[in-house]
């Protein structure tokens, strides 16, 4: 799939392209330090990954962790899953981007998010509001600072003023039209992708379901509202998976990692239709009382049979077979809450292995 200006979309990395039809395979590692994450991505892409994903949290940055990563690989696509765009001003955004680009060779899917309102406000100090007016006024932006050899930008919005002219000669970036990657939950966030984006990333919740019911019609929505076409838009998520010759201890990990997704109440929507409201009110009492076992032990066996890809080897590469029938691309998600560092490591190898691309 390309993007309406041609460019090549997450999964189609220049040598190492999904057969036609076929939801292409990412992967993508939170766990560990940067160094964990450029190995990783090195790793999947010696596999035959189509891509490779860093995900951003208070304890890595994904950007820094994509720069590693991109000299770490040579083919597959990088991305992060996500970056804060909130916290980080259009112009640092577009810098950075444009030196990851560079980094790698114009193999850039440069994925933002807000975060939740909360994150917003109390992780990155600003104004919650709209979050999603927000992005719709940033991702244009971001487009025209790419451009900035070609003129100045001067912009003054609800959210971003910017006002920047060269005062020396600049070369352009590798491209100016990185693919543009955007995160939601609720309806109105998805519709941003469908809107203004190249792409959008599912949440680690998302089940098939979901996708189908919630995300395709909320970008289709957003798609006509700004006269885009929806099949420029690909569809990536985020898959929970564990891996264990013991199908048990795999499906125990896969539910505490949901259980850790499912606790804030921002997600309620999603584990509701789902069908495991009841189950997202024990999840949340238990998480209140800082009861991680009694979490874990909240998410019933459908539950993690809809929100992931866990058990035997065999029975991971199935799953993630029907995510792909759902959505464009499928990006492996090791899960590693409450897990000793040892055994997330061992996920994390084994699953390379275990859902390689095929």
């Amino acid at each position: 799939m390309t993007a309406p200006d041609g460019t090549a979309q997450a999964g189609a990395a220049p040598a190492s392209t999904a057969p036609a039809g076929a939801a292409s395979r990412g992967f993508a590692i939170l766990r560990g330090g940067v160094t964990d994450a450029a190995a990783t991505a090195a790793e999947a892409e010696r596999l035959g990954y189509h891509a490779a994903w860093s995900p951003e949290f208070y304890t890595r940055s994904a950007i820094v962790s994509l720069a590693a990563m991109a000299q770490a690989t040579t083919r597959a696509r990088i991305g992060s899953s996500i970056a804060y765009a909130v916290g980080r001003t259009p112009l640092v955004l577009a810098i950075e981007a444009r030196s990851l680009d560079e980094l790698s060779g114009g193999r850039l899917v440069y994925g933002l998010g807000t975060g939740t309102t909360k994150m917003m406000a109390d992780w990155h100090g600003v104004d919650p509001s709209g979050p999603a007016s927000r992005m719709e006024e940033l991702l244009p932006l971001l487009r025209r600072l790419w451009r900035l050899h070609e003129e100045p930008v001067r912009h003054d919005g609800r959210f971003y003023h910017v006002d920047v002219t060269p005062t020396a000669e600049m070369t352009p970036p590798v491209r100016v039209d990185i693919p543009l990657f955007t995160a939601g939950v609720n309806t109105r966030m998805v519709e941003v992708a469908g809107r203004v984006a190249d792409g959008f990333l599912g949440h680690p919740l998302f089940s098939p379901r979901y996708y189908d019911d919630v995300v395709r019609p909320a970008i289709a929505a957003g798609a006509a509202k700004t006269g885009r076409e929806v099949e420029h838009v690909q569809i990536a998520g985020l898959v929970i998976c564990s891996v264990a010759d013991d199908e048990v201890q795999a499906r125990r990990e896969a539910a505490a990692q949901i259980a850790f997704y499912a606790a804030p109440r921002t997600y309620g929507t999603v584990v509701d239709v789902a069908g495991f409201g009841e189950a997202g009110e024990r999840i949340r009492a238990a998480f209140a009382s800082r009861d991680f076992d009694a979490m874990a032990a909240a998410v019933p066996d459908a539950m993690v049979d809809a929100m992931s890809a866990s058990g035997t080897p065999a029975q991971v590469g199935a799953k993630l077979k029907e995510f792909g029938r759902h959505i464009d691309h499928v990006i492996v998600y090791p899960a590693s809450f409450g897990m000793t560092d040892e055994r997330s490591r061992q996920v994390t190898a084994d699953l390379l292995k275990a859902a390689t691309p095929g």
